[in-house]
Order: structure tokens, then C-alpha cells, then sequence
């Protein structure tokens, strides 16, 4: 509990395990797990096998250096709405674990030492694509979009797009059609995602006035958006197969994992019409199994037609 000294508010001493824990906490890591789960598999397509494992274990270290970054200037931003969503009432800069200026401060020291780290120990390019990835999240995203359009998630899922554009870039210093392709596949993919959390969390998104696509639209017409922007993620998917010549593996898992994740979005459709209340956190929990899975067969696959033997 906050204490009143002649004026002045003074927070509870906090441990050294405690700060720490709170300065992890600002990263989001959550969100850069699921960030770096799409990074290694684009890696071993593009290679067409194992790339060096320093260059995989680097390029990780500085995905997750940036992602952390942009996750911390994304809690500076949203400090005051943060103060007043239920879902949020843990971040350090809410419980006071932090300071906004420590917050700000740190965030800025990962997103240089992350720019640093990537054109120092992988390539220049993806230093480049690293710095776009931050400046999509936390000013495009969350200054420009965020309270002010339904757009919001939409155009503002292309930060959590550039992984795969940069675990491209690690490897072959460039950019090729099926690294574009994976874009399309996580552009298409965040919608769906998002759209079922924000369903659960109307409320709280409605008392700051953000006005994500559940508080301004009933909840059919999000379950219809969900729907179409799952088929599209899923036809986008399959147009790796002939674009990088993906084989059985690929094909079989897009397809299954794909049209269980279209299965869901329809019941949540369904659910809304016929009944008026639904489970949206079924969709939101599939979308993470689809996109794990998908992006799993992409690292296996290629593997396979080396060493067909081995599987």
C-alpha cells in the first residue's frame, strides 16, 4: 500500500528479484514467445536446411531484444489507460514497480541495443527491418491507431508481421517471395486472433474508449469478420506450397490445422446468431495451436526432404 509522507506518496520498498521480475514483465513475453515461435522455421526455409546455429541463436536474441523493446514503450504509452483496465491491472507501471521514467528508459536501451546487436552479429538488414518492427508497434500501432480507429488491429498487426521478414533477412540478406508470403499468412492471421480477446475484454476496451471492432460492432458482425479473415489466412497459407515447393507435410498440416481454425470461427459466428452469447477465448486459443502448428510443419518439411530417411 502507497504511503503518505509531508505530501509526498511513497511506494513500498521494492526487492531486487521483484524489479527484475517487473522489467521482464514490461517485454510482454507472452507476446515475444509467440513472436519468436514464427522466427526459427522461416530461418530453416529460407536456409533450405539447419542455418548456422550462432546465426539462429543470434538472430533470436536480438528478435527478442526488440520485441521487448517495443512491448516496454507499448506499456509507457498505455500507462494511463493501463491504470484502468481490469486485464491489466498487474503491469509494473500500474502496480508502481516501476517508474514511467525507468520504463521509458529501458525501453530505449533495448531498442538500440537491439538495432546494435542485429547489424553488428547478423546482418544490416534485419537491424533495418528490426527498427521498422519497433516503430510499427509502438508509434503506428500504438500512438497512431490504437484509440482512434477500428482499423486498430488490422493495420496495426503488421509489427507482429515482421519476425518472419527478419528471420528471412538473417539468413539470405534479402527478401524473397515466400517470406512475403509468411507476412500475408501473420497480416491476415492477427484479426482472428485478436478480434475473439477483445470480444472478452469488450468492456474493458469500451471504459477507455478504445474502440476496438467488439465495442463498436455487435458480436456477429465481429464473428463474420473472424470468419473471413481466418479463410484468408488459411488460402493465403497454401500458397507457399507452390511458391517454396512445400511438400506432404506442409500441405497436410495448413490444410488440417487450417480448417480446424475456420471450424472454430464458424461456431463463434454461429454461437452469436443463434444464441447472443459465446466462448470467443475457444477462437483465440485456436488461432495460437494453428499458427504453432503451421509454422512447425514450415520448419519440419524442409528437413524432410533432405533427410527423408530419418522421418
Amino acid at each position: 500500500m502507497d504511503v503518505a509522507v509531508e505530501g509526498r506518496v511513497e511506494h513500498p520498498r521494492i526487492s531486487v528479484g521483484q524489479k527484475a521480475r517487473a522489467y521482464v514483465a514490461l517485454t510482454k513475453p507472452r507476446v515475444m514467445e509467440l513472436l519468436l515461435v514464427t522466427t526459427v522455421p522461416v530461418m530453416i526455409l529460407a536456409q533450405g536446411g539447419i542455418p548456422n546455429l550462432w546465426l539462429v541463436v543470434a538472430t533470436l536474441i536480438g528478435g527478442a531484444l526488440s520485441a521487448g523493446g517495443a512491448g516496454a514503450f507499448n506499456c509507457y504509452v498505455d500507462r494511463d489507460i493501463d491504470r484502468v483496465m481490469n486485464r491489466t491491472q498487474g503491469r509494473p507501471l500500474v502496480t508502481g514497480e516501476l517508474t514511467d521514467r525507468q520504463a521509458l528508459v529501458f525501453a530505449w536501451v533495448l531498442a538500440i541495443v537491439s538495432t546494435l546487436w542485429f547489424g553488428l552479429l547478423v546482418n544490416w538488414f534485419s537491424a533495418l527491418l528490426s527498427v521498422i518492427a519497433i516503430f510499427l508497434y509502438a508509434v503506428v500501432y500504438t500512438i497512431i491507431l490504437k484509440r482512434h480507429t477500428s482499423q486498430n488491429i488490422i493495420w496495426g498487426g503488421t509489427a507482429g508481421c515482421m519476425p518472419v521478414l527478419i528471420g528471412w533477412a538473417a539468413v539470405d540478406n534479402s527478401l524473397d517471395w515466400p517470406a512475403w508470403i509468411l507476412f500475408g499468412v501473420i497480416f491476415l492471421w492477427t484479426p482472428p486472433h485478436y478480434w475473439p480477446l477483445s470480444m472478452r475484454y469488450r468492456d474493458d476496451y469500451k471504459s477507455v474508449g478504445v474502440p476496438m471492432l467488439a465495442v463498436i460492432r455487435g458480436q456477429s458482425v465481429v464473428g463474420l469478420q473472424t470468419i473471413l479473415y481466418a479463410w484468408a489466412t488459411v488460402a493465403c497459407s497454401l500458397l507457399l506450397v507452390p511458391v517454396a515447393s512445400m511438400g506432404i507435410v506442409y500441405t497436410v498440416a495448413a490444410l488440417a490445422s487450417g480448417g480446424w481454425f475456420v471450424y472454430e470461427t464458424h461456431r463463434l459466428y454461429s454461437s452469436a446468431i443463434r444464441h447472443g452469447s459465446v466462448k470467443p477465448m475457444r477462437v483465440f486459443h485456436a488461432s495460437i495451436t494453428y499458427l504453432t502448428i503451421l509454422f512447425l510443419a514450415i520448419a519440419i518439411d524442409p528437413l524432410v526432404r533432405i533427410f527423408p530417411f530419418t522421418f
